[in-house]
């Protein structure tokens, strides 16, 4: 029987961790770790000094660096003293960064020094400052070197001596449940990102059920997360590992060798690549035959079945299982459990998480679609959001009756599984059919030389509209667009069979998703 969830906050949930598994490892990286007590103790450090900057109970603190100890030093932190974390995109141009600072009303920005993969962060702050400050921006803080107009994390960490744990604790006992902890920010795939602050409730009983009902973790595990602390996929779970004492391995840069090398050597138990392009990568790289992955028991995919298939069995030593979730219900709604037969799991997301209901509607009218049947995905309960910060009208096209509308296309199954067929709005209209574009991604993911498809509709003059795909091709791979649809022609109807092909070898990107609009701005402006 599973057991009782536990309400309390993400600071609370930091100081139980502490508690049981003080001198474990919480954090790994390929060249530093900081265990559950260090983490605590620089937890309450940068809370003080946050609360002798002025910061209290509603402030709000962006975080813009690339995976490190000091990003989830800086969130856990912000916690204990009843403020707001968010985790911003590191991937954004200046002008939506300005508009991301601005909309979210930031007291401190704190970034890094560090060379990432996404940019200069020093250089895209000052591009966005200039464009936009919120007259709440007073205070930014640099980890790393000095910089100009940025107190240093040394001099940061100085202004905390004169606050005692004693006030900190004051303040972290006084934050409540259902008090906004950490604020994502949309993909932005159609329009400016939304905010959506997630209260401590749904952060950490996500978490729990997702250790509890679904991995079942325990303080000898060893959890690889490449994934980016920006995105829930990494922050949920966090949260599952530190309700079980377990240790969360990451890595600012996501090389596939150097992940294997990590693998190995700390005994991962579970991996949660999550998108396919790191799962290939680890399976394509000249070490994955000789690294000893014996000890995994657990890998999470997110592709199309037949990728799925492919996963399973390049890790026989594990059991592939997939999800579905999305921001606005704290990143986990539906997770496959490891007991569930193989075709489930490579055909379904799984069932909802305990105390999450979901229903799928007609999306036009909003009546209850049968069990089997497409429609709109709509979901109620403790994890789903309060809605989008500083946006009433969106707000109020998001909530029906109390239930939130995912605007993904979906079934629920007879057994209560939930299929994800794509995003409502990811749909082409192609001489009047109604074409879902994974349908044909699904399909081009299949043939050998791709390693990733994104299908758009496009203009055209007979059928109103056609699908166009965009390719990666798998290192050494080519491939022609006579080749792809040729390959397509027998497998779908006619009228899915892409018009136009374009191979890329670096996409638009937000958070993880792939900026579609972007995509067809690309189509547009080369056919003039």
């Amino acid at each position: 029987m599973q057991k009782t969830i536990e309400l309390t906050t993400l600071g609370d949930l930091l100081v139980h961790a502490a508690q049981q598994a003080g001198k474990n490892d919480m954090l790994i990286f390929p060249d530093r770790r900081v265990s559950y007590s260090g983490m605590l103790d620089a937890a309450y450090l940068r809370a003080a000094s946050m609360r002798a900057l002025g910061l209290g109970p509603g402030s709000h603190v962006a975080i813009l660096m690339a995976n490190c100890i000091e990003y989830v030093e800086y969130l856990l932190a912000t916690q204990f003293i009843g403020g707001m974390a968010i985790p911003v995109n590191a991937r954004y141009k200046a002008p939506e960064l300005a508009y991301v600072l601005d909309n979210a009303d930031v007291d401190l920005i704190v970034t890094h020094d560090a060379i990432s993969e996404y940019a200069n962060f020093e250089r895209l702050l000052a591009a966005a400052l200039a464009e936009k400050r919120n007259e709440r921006t007073k205070h930014l803080v640099m980890v790393g070197g000095p910089a100009e107009g940025y107190l240093t994390d040394d001099e940061f960490l100085s202004l905390g001596a004169a606050v005692t744990r004693e006030e900190t604790d004051q303040l972290r006992l006084g934050v409540s449940v259902r008090q906004p902890a950490i604020m994502m920010y949309t993909s932005g795939t159609t329009a400016n990102p939304k905010g959506c602050p997630l209260n401590h409730e749904v952060l950490v009983r996500n978490g729990m059920n997702m250790n509890r009902s679904r991995y079942f973790l325990n303080m000898d595990d060893r959890f690889w997360v490449p994934l980016p602390m920006f995105h829930m996929a990494a922050i949920l779970p966090m949260m599952a590992c530190m309700d079980a004492g377990a240790a969360m391995l990451s890595m600012m840069h996501v090389d596939a060798g150097e992940s294997l090398r990590l693998m190995e050597e700390e005994k991962v138990t579970v991996a949660f690549p999550s998108f396919p392009t790191i799962t290939l990568d680890l399976i394509n790289h000249p070490d994955f035959a000789t690294r000893d992955l014996s000890h995994l028991r657990r890998i999470n995919n997110i592709a199309p079945p037949d990728m799925l298939a492919q996963f399973q069995e390049a890790f026989p030593q594990a059991v592939q299982t997939s999800a579905y979730g999305l921001t606005e219900a704290g990143g986990g709604v539906a997770i496959n459990h490891p007991d569930d037969p193989l075709g489930k799991r490579l055909h379904t997301c799984g069932r909802p998480m305990p105390g999450l209901e979901a229903r799928v509607v007609d999306p036009e009218n909003l009546e209850l679609r049968p069990p089997g049947e497409k429609g709109e995905l709509q979901l109620r309960g403790y994890a789903v959001f309060d809605g989008y910060y500083k946006a009433p009208d969106k707000n109020a096209e998001s909530f029906v009756d109390g239930w939130f509308r995912t605007g993904d296309l979906c079934v629920i199954d007879e057994d209560g599984y939930i299929e994800f067929h794509g995003r409502i709005k990811d749909m082409l209209k192609v001489g009047g059919e109604n074409v879902a574009a994974i349908e044909i991604e699904s399909l081009l993911s299949t043939h050998p030389a791709v390693k990733l498809a994104q299908v758009i509709g496009v203009p055209d003059d007979r059928l109103f509209e056609v699908a166009c795909a965009y390719i990666e091709c798998n290192d050494g791979s080519s491939v022609t667009e006579d080749e792809l649809i040729e390959f397509c022609r027998g497998k779908i109807a006619s009228f899915k069979i892409p018009r136009h092909v374009r191979v890329v070898s670096e996409w638009p990107m937000s958070s993880t998703k792939v900026k579609k609009f972007v995509l067809k701005d690309w189509f547009l402006e080369e056919a003039g």
